[in-house]
């Protein structure tokens, strides 16, 4: 299944430009396909599973996701939760990236942690393809995932991207709830 087109559209963010590529549902809701630190969308093509790969892109003068990216950056950390996202690839890479998405603002995982998270605890290097592969940065916050021994550990878009999130996310994130 080819989505037959896409559209773009890129907005200053403090760590660098941002770029979103998005396709659109039958019922008229936005989708993110990639995304990411760059204002070539020619950057995020090649990360669109081939079966999601759009048959051609258009710019678009803003998308309403935008205003999302907005209100992430204005500090509220956890308004990129709801965005809707799709990936596409084999059973373990889709669950691991909808468990991404259950990792709060400000309380970032160890890959080993996250690798427990998605219910394989040995899986500590599947955890870290997971997130080197995942095509929706920010909506997906792969970013959320440290080395194991306290390292930032890799990132796309570079390390100080990374760093720059996390240390907005953890200024902040919501105070977690005690039970």
């Amino acid at each position: 299944m080819t989505t037959a087109a896409a559209r773009y559209a890129t907005t200053d963010t403090p760590p660098g430009p941002f770029t979103v590529l998005v396709t659109t549902d039958p019922d008229g809701t936005d989708v993110v396909l990639a995304s990411g630190w760059t204002d070539d969308v020619g950057e995020l093509l090649p990360v669109v599973h081939r079966s999601l790969r759009p048959t051609w892109v258009e710019r678009a003068d803003g998308l309403p996701v935008l205003d999302v990216v907005a209100a992430f950056t204005a500090g509220d950390v956890t308004a990129i939760d709801a965005v809707p996202v799709r990936q596409r690839s084999g059973p373990f890479l889709t669950d691991a990236w909808e468990v991404l998405r259950t990792v709060p603002a400000g309380q970032p995982d160890t890959y080993a942690a996250f690798a427990e998270r998605c219910g394989r605890p040995s899986a500590v290097r599947a955890a870290a393809g997971a997130c080197a592969r995942n095509a929706a940065a920010l909506f997906v916050p792969c970013h959320r995932v440290l080395s194991t021994g306290g390292g930032l550990g890799g990132f796309r878009w570079g390390t100080p991207v990374k760093r720059w999130l996390l240390d907005h996310e953890a200024a902040h994130a919501p105070v977690p709830t005690r039970a």
